[in-house]
């Protein structure tokens, strides 16, 4: 039994380690794409970042929240991520799926 159970704790480490989830995890760029999506997905309107499409077809700009002062502060660039927010993201998440 102690045989069998040392079997599968080295099998799962090489397919994770193959994976890349063990080692590396995901790269900061993808965090960084990460964190906009799911910043962009918490905001309730349609109009999160400037870049963003409103009803009528046109594109948000200067309607957005990202432009206005106060209120929401939606993550809209790869360049509002700051290194701290990369950090506290991989901190806070375990990478044990394919989607690494």
């Amino acid at each position: 039994m102690r045989r069998d159970s040392i079997a599968a704790i080295a099998f799962l480490c090489v397919t994770l380690s193959a994976s890349g989830c063990a080692t590396r995890g995901p790269s900061d760029e993808r965090v960084r794409l990460e964190l906009i999506r799911e910043s962009i997905a918490a905001y309730p309107g349609r109009c999160p970042c400037p870049y963003n499409t409103a009803r009528d077809g046109s594109n948000c700009g200067a309607r957005s929240a990202y432009a206005r002062v106060g209120g929401y502060e939606p993550l809209c660039y790869e360049t509002d991520v700051t290194a701290d927010m990369i950090r506290r993201y991989r901190a806070s998440t375990r990478c044990f799926s394919a989607q690494c």
